[in-house]
């Protein structure tokens, strides 16, 4: 029996963790639940799962929890802080680490999972965007297992010809592959124009048409930045230059990426937009396991449109393809005002359309350097941070 880590057990991707795990109770124990201020649903999954261990970020949070556990006899130990978070990331009795916290804040317990030679499954792109060839470094140098969880990227793996030694080690020139189609839904504004987006509001932004997400990932999904940070980890993961991917927007979100090689073949993975597909594919890798995902139906389907992305009224997807052409630390200056920009607008502060003005701002004012360590990336998103609220104070 694998025991697993869920770091974000809380969102989106977690509970869809845990609805594959509830189906194999005699494959997977959950040692660890993780989650940054919501005790009272982190305590419901504890009642359900029995983990050892359940971390709260929030200091608050974690003695609300402790406190709930002890008063329904749940001798579940309860650790507070993100040094808690390395601490289930790494611990011996873990196999499986499942990365799903969003932003820069999982940056650290992905790199732990990592560096302990854990399968890390990561549904935290930005930990690549940031930290890209610091991350591959400690898979490889560990022998860790590196599986991708977003659909685009795990469909690229299950199209491409290895199946030994996860995502890092390809060639993929050496396999014959001509270039990748990252295919992106659209997100809820695909056929706004200009003067339409910039009227916006949040609660319009994190509606998306066909996928189930947390909040930041809805509005990155809405502005594309979520595409540019898939173009960025797909970069890292397949060892691909950003010239040999190409978006392709693709409104039905059933087939979820596609890899031309060099006779011509062209090779895609399909389903239903539900991420416990590619969740119960990294967990079962290379085997297979049932998903609760109902079978796709064609001819419910019917059709499959594709279109060019347009970078014109979308312009954060120009920015992180610059981004990594620009390499060392950009691609973490790009991620950082993002959140910073994205947050601002969830609270109503900011116009959709300032988004990429803020991080076209930000990556204008801080030079990009070669990337040194790990400290020096923290410092670099710091830095990133704070030249966006200055711009935004003006």
């Amino acid at each position: 029996m694998e025991q697993l880590t869920i770091l974000g057990s809380t969102g989106s991707i977690g509970v869809s963790t845990l609805d594959v795990v509830a189906r194999h109770p005699q494959r997977y124990r959950v040692f660890a639940l993780t989650a940054h201020s919501q005790w009272e649903r982190l305590l419901e999954q504890c009642r359900r799962f029995r983990p050892t261990v359940a971390v709260m970020v929030d200091a608050g949070a974690a003695a609300q929890l402790r406190g709930a556990l002890a008063d329904e006899g749940l001798a579940i130990e309860v650790l507070q802080g993100d040094a808690a978070l390395e601490e289930v990331a790494a611990h011996g009795e873990v196999s499986v680490v499942m990365a799903a916290i969003v932003g820069a804040a999982g940056l650290k317990s992905a790199l732990a999972a990592a560096l302990a030679g854990k399968r890390l499954l990561l549904a935290n792109k930005e930990a690549l965007v940031i930290s890209g060839a610091l991350l591959l470094d400690a898979v490889r140098r560990s022998g860790a297992t590196l599986l991708p969880i977003d659909s685009e990227h795990n469909a690229i793996f299950q199209s491409l010809p290895w199946q030994r030694q996860g995502c890092g080690a390809l060639q993929p020139e050496a396999q014959g592959v001509r270039k990748i189609l990252l295919t992106a839904s659209g997100g809820p504004f695909r056929e706004f124009s200009a003067e339409a987006l910039a009227k916006v509001t949040p609660e319009e932004a994190v509606a998306h048409p066909n996928w189930s997400m947390g909040r930041k990932i809805s509005v990155d999904s809405a502005s594309m930045m979520n595409k540019g940070l898939e173009v960025i980890e797909a970069c890292w993961l397949f060892n691909l230059s950003p010239d040999q991917i190409e978006v392709v927007v693709h409104p039905q979100s059933i087939i979820h990426s596609l890899v031309e090689y060099v006779d011509g073949s062209v090779l895609s993975q399909m389903g239903n937009p539900d991420m416990r597909t590619p969740i119960a594919h990294a967990l079962a890798w290379p085997e297979r396991i049932a998903s609760g995902v109902p079978s796709l139906d064609l001819f419910a389907v019917a059709r499959l449109d594709f279109e060019p992305a347009d970078e014109i009224r979308f312009p954060a997807l120009a920015l992180s393809f610059a981004a990594m052409r620009a390499g060392g630390t950009a691609p973490a200056l790009l991620n950082a005002a993002n959140e910073v920009a994205v947050e601002q607008f969830l609270l109503g502060a900011i116009p959709f359309t300032t988004i990429p003005k803020v991080i076209a701002a930000v990556l204008d004012t801080v030079p990009a350097v070669a990337v040194e360590s790990l400290e020096q990336l923290l410092e670099v998103d710091g830095e990133a941070r704070r030249q966006a609220e200055r711009w935004l104070q003006r």
